[in-house]
């Protein structure tokens, strides 16, 4: 992987997804733009995430989903960390790690918060 790609816990931008190879595992952070749960896929759900340069989709297996629910299923804007696949021409990240960074949200429409923190340190 190249030195210049941010590891994790900083974020990849979705547009320097493809530079990464397959198996290379990154971080990424984006608006919850569509979630699913489809009842043939035994309980995988598939997130759709979009950052100022595009969108990536997020593969979160069943067992963890279960340790992630609360953030899978109510945030707004998640920072996931997982490993790039790449199948049939789209890439995927499949999620090892999934965090609720919502809150730096708030602090966009606020002029007088705090500056926000460095990635990784949310809150």
């Amino acid at each position: 992987m190249s030195p210049y790609l941010p590891r994790p816990p900083a974020a990849l931008v979705a547009a320097r997804l493809p530079e990464v190879p397959a198996g290379g595992r990154v971080a990424v952070a984006g608006l919850v733009i569509l979630r699913q749960r489809p009842g043939t896929a035994r309980g995988v759900v598939f997130l759709t995430l979009e950052d100022e340069t595009g969108v990536i989709n997020v593969i979160v297996w069943r067992k963890l989903f279960e340790r992630f629910r609360r953030a899978v299923i109510a945030g707004r804007l998640l920072r996931v960390t997982g490993r790039v696949e790449r199948q049939a021409g789209v890439i995927h990240l499949v999620a090892e790690k999934i965090e609720d960074i919502s809150d730096l949200l708030d602090r966009l429409a606020d002029a007088n918060a705090a500056p926000l923190p460095p990635p990784g340190q949310t809150g």
